[in-house]
């Protein structure tokens, strides 16, 4: 495990497989509300995530879970790219009661389900869990010329989520955009793997704007990014570290 506290840095090599958590500074929670939420949250590979909430079983962009994963109570899913909305894995942790919230676009693959549909600057509440809606675009990564892979057009979105008195935001693919002037939360999951999403340095300047608690970068693992760039945004971020394993 790494991790920091305050202005003092323990270090130490993480498991082959796992994610950096980074512990900064100001939000809403305190420190440990952040801390018993961060132990909840579960790296899953690539961008998907599991939070074992007060609230419920919560995931975002499930993907690639395996056999057996935990049941839902709700899903979260930012955009329709096959590696985040997952119809075969929405459907093997899907319940009696479960909810699914998620844009226009990724809907449409969901047909026959219990799908809530959000746009950017959404809010909703669902199984008790307050859920906003946030932008979440390409402004430098292109398809091809002026070709964005995630244009902010498609009104693709990350996820500000409030668990246990803690704001937890789950950036999606998403480059540095304006929008994240205006996020706050305790805990922030950004994409550092490039070429789609936000490279490393970039995603030290998301947290830089941001000034969560804690960070987890994502969009690595899975075959998709390194978990070099994961230990590399841990050496670079100015706040605290702690790797998780993926599962």
């Amino acid at each position: 495990m790494s991790f920091k506290i305050g202005m003092m840095k323990v270090s130490a090599v993480g498991a082959a497989l796992g994610l950096c958590l980074v512990w900064a500074g100001p939000a809403g929670a305190g420190e440990g509300d952040a801390a018993r939420v961060a132990e909840s949250i579960h790296w899953l590979g690539h961008d998907a995530v599991r939070i074992d909430a007060e609230e419920g079983v919560i995931y975002i962009d499930p993907w690639k879970l395996g056999d057996r994963p935990k049941k839902a109570d709700l899903v979260l899913i930012t955009h329709d790219h096959g590696d985040h909305c997952s119809p075969e894995d929405v459907e093997t942790v899907m319940q009696e009661g479960t909810e699914i919230v998620t844009v226009a676009a990724a809907e449409r693959k969901l047909q026959g389900l219990p799908v809530r549909t959000v746009a950017p600057g959404d809010a909703v509440t669902v199984r008790g869990v307050p859920v906003e809606a946030v932008p979440a675009y390409n402004v430098n990564k292109f398809r091809s010329p002026g070709v964005p892979y995630h244009p902010k057009e498609a009104g693709y979105v990350g996820f500000v989520i409030t668990v246990g008195g803690v704001r937890v935001y789950h950036a999606g693919d998403t480059d540095v955009i304006p929008a994240m002037k205006g996020i706050q939360a305790d805990i922030a999951l950004v994409p550092v793997s490039g070429t789609y999403v936000m490279t490393v340095e970039e995603a030290v300047e998301a947290v830089e704007i941001i000034r969560p608690r804690l960070a987890v970068p994502m969009h690595v693992g899975r075959g998709i990014g390194s978990l070099e760039d994961a230990e590399r945004f841990r050496e670079l971020s100015p706040v605290p570290v702690r790797v998780l394993p993926m599962e």
